[in-house]
């Protein structure tokens, strides 16, 4: 038998009262705001669904490789990760990612931390293209 582990979870609800695409969302004990950008009919309040998602991979990542870097004692002052979604004329996605570190790291760190940033939780969980199950209920 499978054990199932609740690893993270996130409620969003939307109403006639707010703004057309403005969702609330709760993720514990945290408050988030998405919209859509007023090009797409939104009120451009918060960070599109898809931003959330890049946000997530970009947090991911900056956050698993200071953890990396500070098990091996190493001192990087700062780590940028610069994460897109780019869709082509024929509507095909890929997210770009690009991470900054300091000038002085090079070599085997160099190549360690792009290894890293491969195997990040929320990469995995992405590049596995993690089935999404889906309930449709009425409010009780």
């Amino acid at each position: 038998m499978t054990t199932v582990h609740h690893l993270a979870r996130a409620v969003g609800s939307t109403g006639s009262a707010v703004p057309a695409y403005r969702v609330d969302v709760r993720a514990g004990p945290h408050q988030l705001l998405a919209d859509e950008p007023a090009d797409a009919g939104g009120g451009d309040s918060g960070p599109s669904p898809l931003v959330l998602l890049v946000s997530a991979l970009a947090a991911c990542t900056a956050t698993t490789l200071r953890m990396y870097a500070e098990r091996h004692g190493w001192e990087l002052s700062t780590i940028e990760v610069d994460s897109r979604y780019d869709v082509d004329d024929h509507r095909r996605g890929t997210i770009v990612r690009t991470i900054t570190v300091p000038a002085d790291v090079a070599g085997d760190r160099l190549d360690a931390l792009a290894s890293i940033a491969e195997r990040t939780p929320v990469t995995l969980v992405i590049r596995a293209g993690t089935p999404i199950t889906t309930t449709l209920r009425p409010e009780a």
